[in-house]
């Protein structure tokens, strides 16, 4: 646990609700499912419960922890099946993070990036996993400009970073038909079009071109409803943001879709280099034709316990 979570009061809690179905053109004879769907805990955050229930059930299931530390589930279904549903519900507890005031005078990112080849604490070394391109994050001279202008010589590591991520959120227009997984970082920078998770990893992609590590993080965000409209079942979604890594305060979370330093309204599910490595739930199926998706995510705030209390 960092300094700045150690002695952190818990600040929000929920509950999330994450529902996956499948409707099949054929019937499917075998399905097996890699998910991660579980929500890890770390510094700033408490997984205080969880469960995932398939139907149909499940003939075989394993747990495990992947390369980056997160939880992981392996599941196998035999019986013959047309539609698949994935249920998973967790409670979660969520510490104060940094905030602005204390983002504030870091060291140059010249210096940040400078540590990497020469610094050898543990955090340090960690943190090279994610300073080199990736499957879904390339690194090419048009992000390296992108980055610096933000990047200037001189510029607080930190304070550049949020910097980075209000000019996305500014350049860029949120359009869920313009890309797909398979998208590439050249033509969303061309095109200045695309999600959450596009947004993520081409900020990513800026901080590994000029030599700093940034990892993704896969989680969800509470929504909020209309002024005097309830909050609707399912209405919230799966999420993705950056997370830059300052050897003084570990890990610090910004969210470029939102224009914002993450604080206690994201709910962390797992990191990896970019998409590929923490996918919500990705396998192989025999049979099944065409397929239907809907995804549903439900996030309540939950009251915070009192000192003491189960």
């Amino acid at each position: 646990m960092t300094d700045l979570a150690a002695g952190a009061a818990v600040c929000a809690r929920y509950r999330v609700v994450h529902e996956t179905r499948y409707k099949y053109q054929s019937t499917v004879s075998l399905s097996q499912q890699y998910l991660h769907l579980t929500p890890r805990s770390f510094a700033f955050q408490d997984t205080e419960s969880h469960l995932i229930w398939l139907d149909p059930a499940v003939s075989d299931s394993k747990d495990g922890i992947d390369y980056f530390g997160n939880c992981t589930r392996h599941v196998s279904i035999t019986l013959p099946h047309d539609s698949l549903l994935v249920h998973a519900a967790s409670t979660v507890a969520l510490r104060a993070r940094a905030g602005l005031a204390q983002i504030a005078g870091t060291l140059s990112w010249e210096s940040v990036r400078d540590m990497m080849g020469k610094e050898k604490s543990a955090a340090t070394l960690e943190a090279c996993r994610y300073l080199y391109a990736s499957p879904h994050v390339s690194c090419f001279p048009a992000l390296e400009a992108y980055a610096r202008l933000s990047y200037t010589p001189g510029r607080p590591q930190l304070d550049a970073a949020l910097d980075l991520t209000q000019r996305i959120f500014d350049d860029f227009e949120f359009d869920d038909k313009a890309t797909d997984i398979a998208t590439p970082l050249e033509q969303v920078l061309r095109n200045r079009r695309g999600v959450c998770q596009d947004f993520a990893q081409l900020m990513i992609g800026c901080l590994r071109s000029i030599g700093l590590p940034a990892r993704y993080i896969s989680g969800y965000i509470l929504t909020h409803p209309p002024a005097g409209k309830p909050r609707l079942i399912g209405a919230d979604a799966s999420h993705a943001w950056v997370s830059v890594f300052y050897p003084a305060l570990g890990w610090v979370d910004f969210d470029p879709t939102n224009r914002c330093l993450v604080q206690h309204e994201h709910i962390t599910l797992g990191w990896g280099r970019d998409f590929s490595d923490v996918t919500p739930m990705r396998g192989i199926v025999l049979g099944g034709g065409q397929q239907e998706l809907d995804v549903q995510v439900t996030v309540t705030p939950l009251p915070l316990l009192l000192p003491g209390a189960a």
